[in-house]
């Protein structure tokens, strides 16, 4: 298995651009994933929000997964459990309206840095997607465009602990699923590993590497780009010792914003529009109950119902 992509955004800016844009082309029609050092984000916010988010664990969280495991009988399960994770998680919303402030339990400082990070993931997010519109050769701010709506994009953050499991065989940190969103940007545990995607049948570990933010595409970039980028499936494996931290921020359409293949690509590949047009919050209705499931059945029920839409133009921005 060739390695998996390390890209090193600081070379973006110097002669190096040219082969840094192949390998994150690469990337995207090949992966779904990379892992992104040397993005811009500093390592002290990124080490106070990794300390703040296992100290909030420990005091906060830490004790009601036992009591769920305790209660479900976890612990002593002989047979494979399909129907859910071993994971501890909260949301925070940022965009079009943070709800850092209504979430309870979190200590100031906290909310104050993950609001900092928050920034400057939408950033990071931002000049991701206008690299991805310059190998796609669509013009500049088109995906963000795209993804815009009427009230902005949807960005928000899992934040999630994937605790030591008694029994890792039978029992998945998260079950296989492929991202409803936009392009997705993970901060995960440099030491604890167990994310893996699947590329040509085969389950590959995505690298713990300190201070590296790892990317990955969603179901409305494949949709964009007619499927020359694919949302790829992923899964956490739990482990039997070492809590994985996992904030995964997802970079989304609005809800009404409408999703389409984007007509100058279908132009300039020559090809037949393969996906449906809709709108995100239908999808994400649908998605709600089929996230483990394939992905595929979903974009056909998109079909079905396409012909009942009444699509407004494309927001500019």
């Amino acid at each position: 298995m060739e390695n998996f992509p390390v890209i090193n955004l600081e070379k973006l800016n110097g002669e190096e651009r040219a082969a840094i844009m192949e390998m994150i082309k690469d990337a995207c029609e090949n992966w779904g994933f990379f892992e992104l050092v040397n993005h811009g984000i500093s390592h002290e916010l990124m080490d106070t929000v990794e300390r703040l988010t296992k100290e909030h664990y420990k005091k906060c969280m830490e004790q009601r997964f036992e009591e769920m495991v305790a209660t479900k009988g976890l612990e002593a399960v002989q047979s494979e459990i399909n129907d859910m994770d071993w994971e501890s998680t909260f949301f925070l919303r940022h965009l079009p309206v943070s709800n850092i402030s209504e979430i309870p339990d979190l200590e100031e400082e906290y909310r104050k840095v993950m609001k900092e990070f928050a920034v400057e993931l939408e950033k990071l997010a931002e000049l991701l997607l206008d690299l991805l519109c310059e190998n796609l050769g669509l013009e500049k701010g088109y995906l963000k465009n795209a993804f815009y709506g009427s009230k902005g994009p949807t960005f928000g953050t899992k934040v999630s602990n994937y605790p030591p499991c008694p029994r890792p065989e039978l029992i998945k940190g998260l079950r296989a699923h492929t991202d409803a969103g936009g392009i997705i940007l993970l901060f995960q545990d440099d030491k604890v590993s167990g994310l893996q995607l699947l590329k040509d049948g085969q389950w590959v570990d995505v690298p713990p590497m300190r201070h590296s933010i790892v990317i990955n595409l969603g179901d409305q970039l494949e949709v964009i780009t007619n499927g020359k980028y694919k949302s790829v499936l992923h899964r956490v494996i739990a482990q039997s010792d070492g809590n994985r931290m996992s904030i995964a921020s997802f970079y989304n359409p609005g809800s009404d914003a409408v999703i389409y293949p984007a007509p100058a690509l279908i132009e300039k590949e020559e090809q037949k529009q393969v996906y449906p047009k809709f709108v995100f919050d239908d999808y994400m209705k649908l998605y709600a109950g089929l996230k483990f499931q394939a992905k595929e059945p979903r974009f056909e029920a998109m079909k079905t119902m396409e012909s009942s839409i009444n699509l407004g133009p494309i927001a500019t921005v």
